[in-house]
């Protein structure tokens, strides 16, 4: 078998219209030509995704998401160029954070050893992430207005004295620690059910509403007086958690009044917007339930201390009006007893002229009245015993040794009942007869249909 044989032409390996790059010499290229086509460097805005930290440097990615695709740039921060924009940051009360908002400045920059492109940061604009949170808050904002879910809450009526209460914070932080230091120096006996929850961060508004939906059950049974939401200072795009259309749903729905005190006092969240009572944080929340309390427990001393005059004065007036009465009914007494004493001394002597005389016809007619009633006694005596005698000869004719002794008899059948037809035995039965002077037994032969005639035997 023969084999092909292959020519090749003494060509270059690199032709000049055709230049082939080694992958170093490829990635400084490309390095280059970026450096130099942004030689000012690149604003480019995103959201923040898989914020680190490593020693003193900061690494994460700027997303941009569509429904379709998804866009990925790495960002590096390091330490010197955080250290610049640190004071920035803080005078915006802003926080790099997972989810935040960002335009950010930078130098490009392809890393050959990976083949890929970042951006080395060094500026960031904080207007732009400050007005993401506001127009992201407007909208929610509207949507809440148009539903009417702004003002339900506020139709919620707060008990007189507020002392059972619902949490919803981080135990952990240093706000519900004001909080509940607060309540426990004021003396009252707050009643407190904690719902532990997460306030910043991912997944956070979904746990903050899961918490305060919790204690809603809870306000339902009857066993809370009020909600509290509260969480401590920090930085604006942290608090823009309270912005969370989800938790100022859950808010308007809660059945009893909810109190905010979120952050510091210049910020207000839309959970304050949807809530009962909006206080600017988490100590002024509890102070404002001890002032409720407080309010409750003056008003009720004082309507007290009313009650307890009011009732003096009616017993000082009661007191004088019953001395006044017992002064007059004392006189009065008096007076009457001294009237009746005469008209008893009238009354004896007349009783003991009129009394043999009233005791002579009394006497008489005591007399009479014997006579008549020994009269009439006799005479009913004798009409009753007459009837007694009837009745006594009525029932000796019905007497059952009587009528026996006259020539009937009673017979029994073999249940001990009497017989009184043909159709009460049948042969075989044994029979017991009763005479006037003794008892038969006897065994039935046979029975027959035969009445009595009128003389009392049979036809045949």
């Amino acid at each position: 078998m023969s084999q092909p044989a292959f020519e090749f032409d003494d060509l270059p390996v690199d032709e000049p219209g055709d230049l082939t790059f080694t992958v170093s010499e490829l990635a400084d290229a490309i390095d280059e030509r970026l450096r130099s086509g942004f030689r000012d460097g690149v604003w480019v805005r995103g959201e923040i995704n898989g914020f680190k930290r490593s020693g003193q440097h900061v690494y994460f990615s700027l997303v941009e998401k569509d429904r379709r695709s998804e866009a990925k740039l790495d960002i590096k921060l390091f330490a010197n160029k955080l250290a610049r924009l640190t004071p920035k940051l803080r005078s915006n009360r802003l926080d790099l954070r997972d989810g935040m908002k960002v335009r950010i400045h930078g130098q490009l920059d392809f890393y050959k050893q990976r083949g890929a492109l970042s951006i080395v940061m060094d500026d960031i604009d904080p207007r732009y992430t400050l007005g993401e949170i506001a127009q992201s808050r407007d909208e929610v904002l509207k949507r809440l207005i148009a539903s009417g879910l702004t003002g339900m809450n506020k139709q919620q009526r707060l008990s007189p004295i507020p002392l059972r209460i619902g949490v919803a914070a981080s135990v952990e932080s240093a706000g519900f620690a004001d909080f509940h230091s607060e309540l426990v120096n004021s003396g009252f006996g707050f009643e407190l059910v904690v719902a532990d929850t997460r306030v910043q961060g991912d997944g956070a508004d979904r746990m903050v509403a899961g918490s305060i939906g919790t204690l809603a059950r809870g306000a339902r049974k009857g066993v809370l007086d009020a909600i509290v939401v509260i969480r401590g200072g920090g930085a604006k795009n942290e608090l823009a958690v309270f912005d969370s259309e989800r938790i100022a749903t859950t808010i308007a729905m809660v059945p009893c009044p909810v109190f905010t005190g979120i952050g510091h006092e210049i910020d207000r969240t839309i959970a304050d917007e949807v809530a009962h009572t909006a206080l600017k944080t988490p100590t002024a929340c509890a102070g404002e339930l001890i002032d409720r309390v407080a309010a409750y427990v003056n008003d009720t001393e004082m309507a007290f201390e009313a009650i307890a005059r009011r009732a003096l004065a009616l017993t000082d007036a009661a007191d004088h009006r019953l001395t006044d009465t017992a002064r007059r009914l004392a006189g009065r007494t008096t007076a009457a007893v001294e009237r009746a004493d005469e008209r008893l001394t009238m009354r004896r002597a007349q009783l003991a002229t009129l009394a043999p005389a009233a005791l002579a016809k009394a006497t008489d007619r005591l007399d009479a009245t014997t006579v008549r009633v020994l009269e009439r006694a006799n005479g009913a005596t004798e009409r009753e015993s007459s009837k007694l005698d009837v009745f006594a000869a009525r029932v000796s004719a019905v007497d059952p040794a009587v009528q026996l002794a006259r020539g009937w008899s009673i017979t029994r059948g073999p249940s001990g009942a009497i017989v009184r037809s043909v159709d009460d035995v049948a042969p075989g039965d044994a029979l017991t007869t009763d005479l006037f002077d003794g008892r038969v037994t006897s065994t039935v032969e046979s029975t027959d249909h035969q009445p009595l005639d009128s003389e009392g035997s049979n036809d045949d």
